[in-house]
């Protein structure tokens, strides 16, 4: 079974940080004064290759559950991958559990257990043939080799461990060619995922790293391997908090490969959130996350450019279920937009969604709404997209060229703006984090002092953080540094424009610049207004014309989308007239009697179809 357990929300998330402190010891996009947006596009700018953090990627867990043995438990019902692959197809990375408990499970029923393999192969074959890639995730110790019987065991026999790897990896990557990158284990820093310890973690990467390297030299062939998978970057096995990121499980998994030389292609872990900015945060080093695991992996001799991915990730507040991932499915769009945007400005290369299809119904006792399908548990034939599905549509059909986004001050709206030889995409979202605040402090708190952090514990352990934030108390009257009374009030700004802005709508003037040729206007709204079932059409056609600039005024309710398709208008080709016009005969039958009249080549060729009918030139029988 995947995971699927509840990460800390905003505030939750704060207050564990902190808690654990205490024993640590070329587009203009503007704000105008009357808060109107003003946006525009130069069309005719440079643009760069469409970053791959932009593909609609998505893990393909879901439901939890089958009547089907032969059907992978932790994977989405086949008529949903059904759907995806016909709507958005196959052409990104898609996650898989390959879970070694449940395929063994089958070990003394063959026939069932060859379906189940087939199962998983024949996805990984589509999505292999369509160009994609497959990160695999190895999980769950079969019975008989763990230390305890739990699938969340590490292995005790690791030579049986290897051989029953290396068996599946040869016939997938070395016999089959499947484009697949494995990745060992998903979130080993959370009990209810791995019974293990560090070293033990490390000894299971080691075993499968040493399984790729020999598969290798014996094939003369890449596979791709990585991991670790954790739960945030900065978690270790034996807990850990932002502030001493040097203790990470990422950190002891680069050190440990570059001291053994194997194999780490890509490194993963897993962000659920309501902070679109989270892969921004500040660490105690003065830098980004990524920034900063890019200088570990170039310390310790490895790729610089090694591929970084949040390999889970979603719209998240701390509760299983939420309307905002259900049928208010548009905020969880919108923060799927915003996200998307800044991983690329924070220098991320991939991201994976989770997941396709919701979990509900199945023996763990799992309920999330987390996928961008949902289905009735009693009724599991009964089901559907939900109103974020159509964005993963709409990415999948994003120009190849990227026009780079200017930064700005703006924290609630963006935009993402694409085109391929014959179109462009525009799109404009509106997202307000409803724990802007507190996620706020969260980002910049591995920056402050270690008074400052215990400072700032105490505001948020006598809740008077919330009394500040409600303007209820001024923090230029706290006996606290400037650098914290700053943040703080940066804080208290940022929680009276969520709360405005979560109920007003936003005024775009839109501009497009430099339209080089006439094309076929089409723009799309998510909001609040789709709901489940609701058909996703065009609120709005019609032509754009070359020439001067298109002007538009735009209205962006919160936590909605407009989506702007331009596609070049075809040509209609032009009559063809002789230069001298020559008397032909044409017919024209009336009443069973057939007429013949001279008339000019010319008359024909450019008369309209209702006009043909008196080409003869005599009155119409009534």
């Amino acid at each position: 079974m995947r995971r699927v357990i509840c990460k800390p929300g905003a505030i939750h998330f704060l207050c564990f940080i902190l808690a654990c402190l205490l024993f640590c010891a070329n587009f203009e996009f503007s704000l105008a004064q009357s808060e109107d947006i003003e946006f525009s596009v130069d069309l005719s700018a440079a643009v760069i290759p469409l970053p791959k953090v932009f593909k609609p990627n998505i893990d393909l867990s879901g439901r939890g559950f089958s009547r089907e043995l032969s059907w992978p438990q932790g994977l989405a019902a086949q008529e949903v991958l059904d759907s995806w692959q016909k709507e958005v197809g196959f052409s990104g990375v898609y996650r898989m559990q390959y879970n070694l408990w449940e395929i063994n499970d089958l070990a003394k029923n063959r026939q069932l257990q060859d379906k189940l393999l087939a199962n998983h192969e024949d996805i990984i074959k589509k999505i292999s043939g369509a160009g994609g890639v497959v990160i695999l995730n190895i999980f769950g110790t079969p019975a008989g080799l763990g230390k305890v019987l739990d699938k969340k065991s590490p292995p005790w026999d690791m030579r049986a461990f290897k051989e029953l790897i290396k068996g599946y990896i040869r016939l997938l990557s070395c016999i089959k060619k499947y484009n697949i990158w494995y990745e060992v284990w998903s979130a080993p820093d959370l009990d209810d995922f791995f019974l293990g310890r560090k070293q033990e973690y490390l000894n299971l990467y080691r075993v499968v790293a040493e399984t790729v390297k020999e598969l290798e030299k014996e094939y003369k062939i890449h596979i791709p391997l990585g991991g670790p998978s954790v739960s945030w970057w900065f978690q270790n096995l034996d807990g850990n908090n932002i502030i001493t990121p040097e203790k990470s499980l990422i950190y002891e998994l680069i050190r440990f490969c570059s001291h053994y030389r194997l194999p780490l292609d890509f490194i993963s872990w897993h962000t659920y959130t309501s902070d679109p900015q989270v892969d921004k945060e500040l660490t105690s080093y003065g830098k980004t996350s990524i920034a900063l695991i890019r200088d570990w992996l170039s310390y310790f001799n490895l790729a610089k450019n090694t591929p970084l991915i949040v390999d889970e990730w979603n719209y998240d507040s701390g509760a299983n279920f939420l309307s905002a991932r259900h049928t208010r499915g548009n905020i969880a769009a919108s923060y799927y937009l915003s996200r998307i945007k800044n991983m690329y400005e924070a220098g991320l290369d991939y991201q994976v969604h989770f997941c396709l299809e919701d979990f509900q119904n199945n023996k763990e006792g799992v309920v999330r709404n987390l996928g961008v399908f949902w289905f009735d548990p009693e009724s599991p034939n009964k089901g559907g997209p939900k109103s974020i599905y159509n964005i993963f549509k709409i990415m999948s059909n994003l120009g190849d060229n990227f026009f780079p986004l200017a930064k700005t001050n703006n924290e609630f709206t963006g935009s993402i703006v694409t085109k391929s030889a014959d179109s462009f995409t525009i799109l404009l979202y509106n997202y307000i984090d409803p724990g802007i605040a507190n996620n706020y402090l969260s980002r910049n708190i591995a920056s402050l002092s270690v008074a400052e952090r215990r400072s700032l514990l105490s505001l948020v352990s006598s809740e008077r953080l919330y009394s500040i934030l409600r303007r209820e108390i001024d923090p230029a009257s706290l006996r606290i540094t400037g650098k914290l009374k700053s943040l703080l009030k940066k804080a208290v700004e940022l929680n009276d424009k969520a709360t405005k802005f979560s109920t007003s709508s936003r005024i775009v003037n839109l501009t497009l610049k430099n339209l080089k040729a006439d094309y076929l206007y089409q723009r799309y709204v998510i909001d609040a207004s789709l709901g489940l079932g609701a058909e996703f059409s065009p609120m709005e056609q019609k032509e754009v014309l070359a020439g001067a600039p298109y002007k538009e005024t735009l209205t962006l309710s919160p936590y909605s989308i407009q989506v702007i398709l331009l596609k070049l208008k075809p040509k209609v080709p032009e009559p063809v007239i002789t230069s001298e016009p020559q008397v032909v005969n044409a017919t024209v039958q009336i009443n069973n009697t057939t007429l013949m009249a001279p008339v000019s080549n010319a008359t024909i060729e450019t008369a309209r179809p209702q006009e043909a009918q008196n080409l003869s030139g005599l009155p119409d029988k009534k």
